[in-house]
C-alpha cells in the first residue's frame, strides 16, 4: 500500500480489508492447505494502523521493500546451496555479500575499479 495522506476514510479501509482477509483467510485452516497462515505483508498490517496512529502516514513506504529484501537475502542464496543447514549457510552468503559490497565501495573510493586490465597494463608500460 502506498499513497501521500492516510485520512480517517483510508483507516476505515484498511481495517475493513484486514478484517475481510483474516475473515476468508480461516478457510486455508479449515481445508488444512498449510497448518499457519502468516504472510509478512498481511501481518504487518495488523500492525499498521496503530503505528499509524503514533507516527503518522508513512509516506512513500511501500510493503513491497520487505518483499523485495526477503528475495535477495533469503531466496536467492536458498537457490544456490546444498539446503543442509540451510539458515547457516544464508547467514553466511549474506555476510560474504555484505563483505564485497563493501570492498567494491573502498575500491571505488580509491580508485581501484577505474579503468580496464589491459588499459591500466598499458598506461602502466607507458603505451
Amino acid at each position: 500500500m502506498c499513497c501521500n495522506i492516510t485520512t480517517e476514510d483510508t483507516i476505515i479501509a484498511i481495517q475493513d480489508s484486514l478484517n475481510c482477509f483474516h475473515k476468508y483467510c480461516k478457510v486455508f485452516h479449515a481445508e488444512e492447505v498449510i497448518s499457519m497462515f502468516s504472510l509478512p505483508r498481511q501481518h504487518s498490517m495488523t500492525h499498521y494502523i496503530h503505528l499509524i496512529h503514533l507516527f503518522g502516514a508513512p509516506n512513500g513506504l511501500c510493503s513491497s521493500i520487505t518483499e523485495c529484501k526477503h528475495i535477495k537475502a533469503v531466496k536467492e542464496p536458498y537457490h544456490c546451496m546444498n539446503h543442509h543447514n540451510a539458515l547457516r549457510q544464508m547467514l553466511i552468503i549474506n555476510q560474504r555479500l555484505n563483505k564485497l559490497a563493501a570492498a567494491r565501495v573502498d575500491f571505488q573510493k580509491q580508485g581501484m575499479l577505474n579503468g580496464t586490465c589491459p588499459s591500466t597494463t598499458l598506461e602502466a608500460l607507458g603505451k
